[in-house]
């Protein structure tokens, strides 16, 4: 089989890329729904006694809402970053459908993505502090240094140089004769 151009692997890919981009649209939309839900029976606990006969939840919701819709507004926030990633692979992965891998948009792409890598791994960081500060008995996400994400990052900011070498030799195949 196969890895450039279409009917190959790549063209494949794609295809793969393109159902995991609409269902994380779907995901982060029922996540900003539920959000918002969340901040507006925590501000506004009465509408949800008159939807429920106990009080104690009640309580408990007006209690810990803003934390739970902090969760989920963190949840969506990751989820539109895998989103970023998503978007930029199924553009790379077109130019390698239609046949052309090093084309020069292809490097602002990767070097996107080793940004929103790097930015997701942070904000994990700042997301478990916030967690810990805010809910110090709720283990809420593991705050430790992980490296496998950041080689991650640096493999991806690699290859966009890797990428933009390629694409500056193939502008000099171009030009000559």
């Amino acid at each position: 089989m196969r890895a450039l151009g279409p009917g190959s692997v790549s063209s494949f890919l794609k295809i793969i890329l393109d159902v995991i981009y609409v269902g994380l649209w779907i995901f982060v939309s029922l996540l900003s729904l539920f959000t918002l839900i969340a901040l507006l029976f925590s501000f506004n606990p009465e509408l949800l006694a008159a939807m429920l006969p106990i009080s104690d939840a009640v309580e408990a919701v007006s209690r810990n809402g803003p934390l739970f819709a902090g969760a989920l507004a963190a949840w969506a926030l990751l989820l539109g970053g895998w989103m970023v990633i998503v978007e930029r692979l199924r553009k790379i992965f077109a130019t390698l459908t239609a046949g052309d891998p090093f084309h020069p948009d292809n490097v602002v792409r990767l070097r996107l993505i080793g940004l929103v890598l790097a930015g997701l791994e942070v904000g994990r960081y700042v997301f478990s502090g916030l967690a810990r500060w805010l809910a110090p008995k709720a283990k809420v996400i593991d705050d430790s240094f992980t490296l496998t994400a950041w080689f991650s990052v640096l493999v991806v900011f690699v290859l966009a140089e890797v990428f933009r070498e390629g694409a500056r030799l193939r502008r000099e195949a171009e030009l000559t004769i």
